[in-house]
């Protein structure tokens, strides 16, 4: 069965800050949205896996976040966590249509 996706408007690329993280609630999902500094939009999770580190508080570096609480590494483009450390966290599509960011989540 395929899963159907809903577009939500979470604002403006100019809202986003480069290379910093930024929280955004969708119901009751709360997804870290980063901004790199290539211009590509990513979202992800917004805890770790290990101890629920908010991940938009994070170091962003390339395309990994620094979890706040225990420096785990974790790719903000698919979720997963970086050796030694296992895991991963639920990433979002992201959509850009004219200078609106949208995320794709199940309806």
């Amino acid at each position: 069965m395929e899963k159907t996706l809903r577009s939500v408007l979470i604002g403006e690329l100019g809202d986003l800050p480069q290379k910093l993280g930024k929280t955004v609630m969708i119901g009751s999902k709360e997804i870290a949205v980063f901004k790199m500094e290539n211009g590509d939009i990513t979202a992800i999770e917004n805890r770790c896996p290990h101890k629920g580190g908010v991940l938009a508080e994070g170091i962003l570096n390339g395309e990994y976040v620094f979890c706040p609480m225990h420096d785990w590494k974790i790719s903000v483009k698919d979720g997963k966590v970086q050796a030694p450390d296992v895991g991963c966290v639920k990433s979002y599509p992201v959509e850009i249509i004219g200078n609106q960011v949208y995320i794709l989540i199940n309806k």
